[in-house]
């Protein structure tokens, strides 16, 4: 059972003219407080089942909005529930470790955590809380390299046991830039902590390389805008590779006044990829579109501040589908917070402040 708990947190820095009053951002940040259950788990919405991923990218929601004793509770949901070869499976029942609905365990997810680690002690400067969590992040990042594969690319999953729990290797683009973030803030922790890593930073090294030259070492899924923006908001491409690499499928994806879409050729926007896409474009250093983005999402936003999946905009245009989700919330905030230039959240995605790991030299452009 969830018990509705009073938002108390700071919102100064969520105001976006045309995206976000004072209100406004208050409202979402306590429609995701009202979901979290009293465990820490943060689902997508109250009955529906929870990821690793999107349960942490709320809970750092919640730290950028101030709310840092909500986001401790969904870090010690994740202490809690983590398996004993450092992953988590892919979904559970409402937060519910005993009904994982998903036995699968997919790296992207299992490596997100040292994002989220990495946020909170920003935000908090709480070293106790570091420490605490350090194991955990040791933990999920050797389960992620030991599906690493020879050209530096993550395997995306690891079967279920009662499946074989085999390893899969097939890498895709979106999981393996998200891995790349994880790895990146989990060396931050490590040289926080003054203990080495030589190993993450040669497997961050190699897994940029592999995104940044070898597009064939990742299963085709370029019809995602995940693929598109994603090695730029994972920040293994940067400069001229990544405004080149945003400008060329500008048109492909972004559906003027209406947001970003999801897949290719679906007439389909949705506010977690628009917020995505702009948080890539404040990285870039491309705050005014940033800022056209999220001022395009306005229409997905509901009563009660939390806001809609996704909208289909040709046919019968209409909501789609029903559900009003934490994660699509969250990436709001954050985006928000970034632009805002919240300290934390712009430390974690900006990247100045991120170990690069030792990356070889990359093929000829």
């Amino acid at each position: 059972m969830t018990v509705p708990r009073r938002s108390h947190g700071r919102t100064e820095h969520l105001i976006l003219p045309g995206v976000l009053t004072a209100e406004q951002a208050a409202e979402t940040v306590a429609g995701i407080v009202a979901v979290q259950r009293e465990d820490g788990a943060i689902p997508w919405f109250r009955g529906h089942h929870l990821d690793p991923w999107d349960h942490t990218e709320a809970a750092m929601a919640l730290d950028a909005a101030g709310e840092h004793e909500a986001a401790l509770l969904a870090y010690d949901w994740l202490l809690r529930h983590q398996n004993e070869d450092g992953s988590w499976y892919a979904a559970y029942h409402d937060g519910d470790a005993s009904l994982a609905t998903d036995r699968g365990r997919e790296t992207n997810f299992v490596a997100y955590v040292a994002v989220g680690v990495w946020h909170h002690f920003l935000a908090t400067g709480d070293e106790a809380f570091l420490d605490r969590m350090w194991p955990c992040v040791q933990a999920a990042i050797e389960f992620v390299l030991r599906l690493q594969q020879p050209g530096g690319q993550i395997g995306w999953k690891r079967e279920a046991a009662e499946e074989g729990g085999a390893a899969v290797t097939d890498a895709l683009l979106t999981g393996s830039s998200s891995v790349h973030h994880a790895l990146r803030c989990a060396l931050a922790i490590a040289e926080e902590r003054e203990e080495p890593q030589p190993d993450w930073e040669l497997a961050a090294g190699a897994l940029a390389h592999a995104i940044r030259c070898h597009p064939e070492r990742f299963l085709d899924k370029s019809h995602y805008s995940m693929d598109w923006y994603y090695p730029v908001l994972g920040g293994a491409l940067t400069g001229l590779e990544a405004s080149e690499r945003i400008e060329k499928h500008w048109d492909d994806f972004v559906v003027p006044g209406l947001g970003v879409r999801c897949v290719l050729p679906n007439p389909w926007v949705t506010g977690g990829e628009s917020c995505e896409l702009a948080l890539a474009l404040w990285v870039m250093g491309e705050s005014d579109r940033a800022l056209e983005i999220l001022q395009a999402i306005g229409h997905l936003r509901a009563d009660g501040g939390m806001y809609w999946t996704g909208y289909v905009f040709e046919g019968s245009p209409a909501v789609w589908p029903e559900e009003l989700t934490t994660w699509t919330a969250g990436s709001l905030l954050l985006a928000v917070a970034a632009l805002g230039g919240d300290e934390a959240t712009t430390a974690v995605f900006g990247g100045e402040r991120l170990p690069r790991g030792l990356a070889p030299d990359c093929c000829p452009a």
